[in-house]
């Protein structure tokens, strides 16, 4: 049988593409070198609790046609995130807003906040930030960027905060009232029932080969479509040939206790250099309220979170994007041009940091072009 298209990935963005081109009535393969669906985002129920198996994953989003479109596939919880930052055992709310300045200076109004961060930022000299220490002084004052943004920063960046750009900062929420919500936007939660069943939804109908290393025998598996969607990273589309592109990496440590709350909040971050993890997630609160039913389940999973430079072998998480990878990104663009029949999609491919939401936004502008162009009608 001869497709139109080859999926390789069934992640968010395979799988989204692969449902729209098969609504289409595009003859679709999805092939996926896990035994799962689902990619990063797979979750797998233990002991009644939905386990975020590669991180936690909490969709946001002021898109409306994103939150329509997983809307078709998931019935999603209120879940708000609102993290809690941990200093050698204090505690501090996240993100920077009032509550956290009150427990930093004891102030109580926006002004006096505001008065001592511009303060410490003069003290510092910093004019025009030049990597993320400045930058983070700048928004944030010395005193929280040596308690809450320094240690891990470094931990999960593993390298200086000198010496990282000052971009990566650059979208901390910063709040002169009192608001624990960290990301302030029109919708926010996670599908009840796990991101794993919201994917299966999206390929019901579509013939989904798991356990399949596409990069192993890409010839043949070319030749079944006429055109791939590539959702790997690019640089082993090209077996590496102009070196490998740097990632951060995270391993995950886990374990089931028989308590029924353990810290009592989804997320708490660890923020000084001396404890090697960056957080523990508690994924019981994900999917339950903390006074409902999840407060009965009588046991709890946790998942401590280290970060780790990324090597072959390694599941591929950040990408470290600096001069030296960027101009290493270009070049293998270029080869991907030369591509014809091959359309490069999603975090990997693109080698780029996406939030949830931008991953289905940006892959259904991709269906819109490519399905739905008159160009492609003969398809």
């Amino acid at each position: 049988m001869k497709y139109d298209y080859l999926v390789v990935g069934a992640g968010l963005s395979g799988s989204v593409f692969a449902c729209e081109a098969a609504a289409a009535g595009k003859r679709v393969l999805v092939i996926e070198k896990r035994e799962n669906v689902a990619g990063n985002l797979y979750t797998q129920p233990v002991e009644g609790i939905q386990v975020h198996r590669y991180g936690a994953h909490i969709f946001h989003t002021n898109n409306q046609r994103a939150w329509d479109y997983v809307q078709r596939f998931a019935r999603f919880n209120r879940y708000t995130n609102s993290p809690v930052a941990n200093y050698k055992g204090e505690l501090y709310s996240l993100p920077f807003n009032m509550y956290t300045f009150n427990k930093m200076w004891g102030v109580t109004t926006p002004e006096e906040a505001e008065r001592i961060i511009e303060r410490q930022k003069r003290e510092a000299g910093i004019e025009n930030p030049r990597n993320l220490e400045e930058q983070a002084i700048s928004l944030v004052g010395r005193d929280i960027f040596e308690k809450l943004v320094k240690g891990y920063t470094e931990k999960q960046w593993g390298r200086d905060c000198r010496d990282l750009p000052a971009f990566i900062i650059k979208r901390l929420p910063v709040r002169f009232t009192f608001d624990n919500n960290y990301f302030n936007a029109l919708y926010q939660g996670i599908p009840i029932g796990g991101y794993t069943r919201m994917i299966e939804r999206m390929l019901e109908g579509v013939e989904v080969r798991l356990g399949t290393d596409y990069l192993q025998n890409k010839a043949e598996y070319d030749a079944l479509a006429d055109k791939v969607v590539y959702t790997g990273p690019i640089d082993a589309y090209f077996g590496c040939a102009l070196g490998a592109l740097e990632y951060r990496s995270v391993r995950f440590e886990q374990e089931l206790l028989n308590v029924k709350n353990y810290q009592g909040n989804a997320v708490v971050n660890y923020t000084d250099r001396e404890t090697p993890f960056t957080r523990i997630i508690e994924h019981k609160w994900f999917e339950f309220g903390k006074d409902e039913n999840g407060a009965d389940i009588p046991k709890t999973i946790i998942s401590r979170e280290y970060s780790s430079e990324w090597k072959p072998g390694d599941e591929p998480y950040y990408p470290v994007n600096d001069e030296k990878n960027t101009a290493l990104l270009e070049r293998y663009r270029a080869l991907a041009e030369g591509e014809r029949n091959v359309l490069f999609c999603g975090r990997l491919a693109e080698y780029r940091y996406y939030d949830m939401d931008a991953v289905v936004a940006h892959t259904l502008d991709l269906c819109d072009r490519e399905l739905r162009s008159p160009s492609n009608s003969s398809l």
